[in-house]
Order: structure tokens, then C-alpha cells, then sequence
């Protein structure tokens, strides 16, 4: 299990929680978890953990702990509407300097990574935080509204080809924008790398973790 650490954000000073899992041996680098609408939730925790395993240490930063403390949202409609006012109430440039403390808490080189709403926030760290030496967006509807926002980094993408909630003009716009970015599609549908989702996909999950992988190791 993932310890629960405290980091500041430079942009006002405030204290936030974040989960940080410590690989056994030495750290051969750093990743920057991001979460999904619902919060810091196990499945977070354990896309910490995978990466811990490969040899990384993890921090998944709490981005919405100004809103409630230890913040999370069910999957059920009430949730949802938890979790997106989260969202909106929390504008990007709070978001890329609570970011920031985790890329500077952590061993370099660092990568991030994040779900969902979590892509999409992983393409803006790219595009602006430093410190970052590439990036790996698990299939974020947002990113095609983040496009005048340029990564600085190398960015790798993942989308389910069965996701109903982003049709295939949104990522082609992406695909067309960073067409030097990797963009793969899988089998799956939404949340496909969320253990206990309706679109699980362990083979999916497993080969976009590989693929994340060894885009980070090309990127020392």
C-alpha cells in the first residue's frame, strides 16, 4: 500500500495530500501518477504500484483537496457530478503547480502518466511544467481542447477504440496536431486500465503499461 505524504503548492502555498509508493531498491526514476475525476482511489494507488514494481517511485498528487479534504467520488451519477465540479473548480494553473511539487519531490529523471481526466492533465504538465523527460496520456477527452498548449516533451497516448464518450474525431484531431506523438487504440472501451470498470481490459492495460514503460526508458 502507498504511503499517504503531504506536498506545498508553490502557486498559494497550500498543503495537499498525494500517495507515494517506493519501489524496493533504488529509484531509477520518478512518475507522476495523475487520477481520474474520483479521486485518489485503489486504483490509483495501484497504477502506483505498478510503476513502483518497475523500479520508479510513484506520487499520485490529490489535485481537488481544496475542495474536500481526501477527496472522492463514487462511479454512480452523483459521482460523476462530484467529480467533474471538481474539475471546474480547479483551474489549470492550480493544477500544473500542485504538479510541480510532485515532479520536485521525486528522484530524477520523472515521467508522468494519468487517466482520464488525468491524460488530459498529463498532456499539461508536458506542455508546461519542468523537470518532465516524457509523457504517457491514457485516454483523455479533454486533450483535443488542449491542443494550443504544445508539449515540451515527448508524448506517447492511449485510447479505447470502443470508447463511447470519445468518438474517433476527437483523438484524430490529437493524432493530427502531435503527429509525432505515438497514438495507439486498443480493443476496449473507457477506463479500460481500471480494475472493477465495465471496460476493464487486463490484456489492454497491460500492454499500454508495456508500452508506457519502454517510452519512459527511451527518455532517460
Amino acid at each position: 500500500m502507498p504511503d499517504r505524504i503531504s506536498l506545498t503548492s508553490r502557486i498559494d502555498g497550500f498543503s495537499f495530500t498525494a500517495l507515494q509508493q517506493l519501489p524496493e531498491q533504488t529509484p531509477i526514476g520518478g512518475v507522476v501518477v495523475i487520477q481520474e475525476i474520483f479521486g485518489l482511489t485503489d486504483h490509483i494507488a495501484d497504477m502506483c504500484a505498478v510503476f513502483a514494481g518497475a523500479g520508479y517511485a510513484a506520487i499520485a498528487p490529490g489535485l481537488f483537496e481544496r475542495i474536500e479534504r481526501d477527496f472522492h467520488a463514487g462511479h454512480d451519477p452523483e459521482g460523476v457530478k462530484k467529480g467533474i465540479k471538481g474539475v471546474m473548480s480547479s483551474p489549470w494553473p492550480q493544477v500544473i503547480s500542485d504538479l510541480q511539487a510532485a515532479i520536485d519531490a521525486l528522484p530524477k529523471p520523472v515521467y508522468v502518466t494519468g487517466f482520464c481526466y488525468g491524460g488530459a492533465a498529463t498532456w499539461m504538465a508536458a506542455a508546461q511544467c519542468e523537470g518532465l523527460n516524457a509523457a504517457s496520456c491514457f485516454y483523455g477527452r479533454l486533450i483535443a481542447d488542449l491542443l494550443d498548449h504544445t508539449p515540451k516533451i515527448p508524448v506517447m497516448l492511449h485510447y479505447g477504440a470502443h470508447d463511447a464518450s470519445i468518438p474517433p474525431e476527437n483523438y484524430e484531431r490529437v493524432r493530427l496536431a502531435a503527429p509525432d506523438a505515438p497514438l495507439y487504440l486498443y480493443d476496449a472501451g473507457h477506463g479500460f486500465c481500471r480494475a472493477g470498470s465495465n471496460d476493464y481490459n487486463a490484456a489492454a492495460r497491460d500492454l499500454a503499461v508495456e508500452r508506457t514503460l519502454d517510452w519512459f526508458a527511451r527518455w532517460p
